[in-house]
């Protein structure tokens, strides 16, 4: 069964391949993903990788975790389950507030 795994506090210019052969000597990696901005194309900071094993994961992040890559020690642990978010943003809504008038 595998095992998917956050990796976070990552340089902006870490990208898929970079993650991916990162993790490659601890087991084999079923998906490396950086996640992107939509709105400017740029790496968040942040990914996930899925590994083909819970032991090949655990092997990675007690590796891994507080390792530096591209200058910046990077967080590695086991992923939380996803949880369902509201789609608004909450409190007032910027230029979309009641009144308008900002």
């Amino acid at each position: 069964m595998s095992a998917k795994i956050y990796v976070g506090n990552l340089s902006y210019e870490t990208d898929n391949v970079a993650v991916d052969s990162l993790f490659k000597p601890y087991g084999t990696v079923v998906s490396a993903q950086v996640i992107m901005d939509r709105a400017t194309g740029r790496s968040k900071g942040f990914g996930f990788v899925e590994m083909s094993s819970a032991e090949e994961a655990k092997a990675a992040i007690n590796a891994l975790n507080g390792t530096e890559v591209n200058g910046r020690a990077i967080a590695v642990n086991e992923a939380k389950p996803r949880t369902d978010r509201p789609r608004s943003g909450g409190f007032g809504g910027g230029s979309r507030g009641r009144r308008g008038g900002y």
